[in-house]
């Protein structure tokens, strides 16, 4: 256990893939931590299971995001399972989850695929934000999971960077309001991850060359490579750093 010791993280979207590894990391370095799920309830107990396991604490919150009442079931959770752990704030805000409807260019797209990854990626985040403002102590951290795409063209649709550049935004412009509470906001850029969502894609010997090529570390990025970057932005070793985007991607397009 380490330097988040004492402290509690909601990470969402952290069932599985880059979520499960970023709560499983936060655990490990002594935050209790909420394993938000939107769909897949044994897949977070599996998360929460795997935390246990290792010494760690962590509960499950299930809500739906980018549905009416997401963030009034997702807080409503996040507060009982709080209660029973004896505490009613939080210190680290995770936003991970996020919906990514690949293979969908501006042709095809229709607004109804639209405004479900807007509320998702960007509206949610938003308002579980402004609800967690009087929850999160002074000092904490809110770190936004971001990718890639915002700098260099996706092949597989415009609207999910979209979103993330919007959320992109937001991080930086509320690093600066947060300031005087002390709060950092940053964002932390992915790029070619393996993980079991990306594992289809990954598998075509094609995509998986050509993203290696884009890759100046010269392999496919991994989970912990992301969860140790958001543990670093989550401790008191990166206090100093607020309203940027960490770039960890292993140097994609360089």
């Amino acid at each position: 256990m380490g330097d988040l010791s004492g402290k509690t993280a909601l990470v969402t979207g952290s069932s599985r893939g880059i979520g499960r590894g970023i709560a499983q990391r936060l655990a490990r370095d002594g935050a209790l931590v909420a394993v938000h799920y939107g769909s897949n309830a044994s897949a977070a107990e599996e998360t929460v299971a795997s935390i246990a396991a290792a010494g760690g604490r962590a509960f499950v919150v299930g809500a739906e995001l980018g549905v009416p009442g997401d963030v009034d079931t997702l807080v409503t959770g996040l507060e009982a399972g709080l209660r029973a752990h004896g505490g009613s704030t939080i210190d680290v805000l995770v936003h991970n989850a996020a919906l990514n409807l690949m293979g969908r260019p501006i042709e095809v797209l229709t607004p109804e695929e639209f405004d479900r990854m807007v509320a998702v990626n960007v509206k949610a985040p938003f308002f579980l934000t402004q609800r967690l403002l009087p929850r999160l102590r002074d000092g904490g951290r809110i770190i936004t999971i971001s990718s890639v795409s915002t700098r260099l063209a996706s092949a597989h649709g415009i609207a999910y960077p979209l979103t993330k550049g919007a959320l992109d935004v937001f991080s930086r412009t509320l690093a600066k309001h947060l300031g005087p509470r002390g709060i950092t906001v940053n964002s932390v850029v992915v790029g070619f991850t393996s993980t079991d969502m990306t594992a289809e894609v990954l598998a075509d010997p094609a995509n998986l060359e050509r993203n290696i090529g884009l890759t100046a570390l010269g392999r496919i990025g991994r989970v912990p490579d992301i969860a140790d970057a958001v543990a670093f932005l989550a401790s008191d070793d990166a206090r100093w750093i607020t309203g940027a985007r960490i770039d960890v991607t292993g140097g994609v397009g360089l």
